[in-house]
């Protein structure tokens, strides 16, 4: 990012770190200005309220985790994240989503409705 060497890993410890994130996958997404730009997909825990407040709250956290260069152009609050059978997150399948391509092969996905459910959240975000 920027010329920054920095771990999807790294980011996704300091989000599931707080304490509304029940799971958290990041990924890179092309960026015209910096070459690649930090998008995260985050699940809350059933307490957390879903807004923009805590939007901006994780971008804080991690700020102050990690420092700015790791601060996410995105955060996306989602219902689930694509997994394998075997549980392993499909960070190509949230790429495509980042990047507003068309998804993958979902094929091997444990649950492939879950990529429909993650489209339909950020189009209805989009639109309110």
């Amino acid at each position: 990012v920027s010329g920054h060497r920095m771990s999807t890993t790294e980011i996704e410890s300091a989000l599931v770190s707080h304490a509304m994130v029940a799971e958290a996958a990041v990924v890179g997404a092309a960026d015209e200005t910096t070459g690649h730009a930090i998008e995260a997909f985050v699940i809350l825990r059933e307490s957390a309220a879903d807004n923009d407040d805590v939007v901006k709250e994780l971008r804080d956290h991690v700020r102050a985790a990690i420092g700015p260069i790791a601060t996410p152009r995105g955060i996306m609050v989602v219902p689930d994240l694509p997994k394998t059978r075997s549980g392993k997150i499909m960070r190509r399948l949230l790429k495509d989503v980042a990047e507003d391509r068309e998804i993958g092969d979902v094929t091997t996905l444990a649950d492939a409705s879950v990529m429909e459910r993650i489209q339909e959240e950020i189009r209805s975000r989009a639109t309110s």
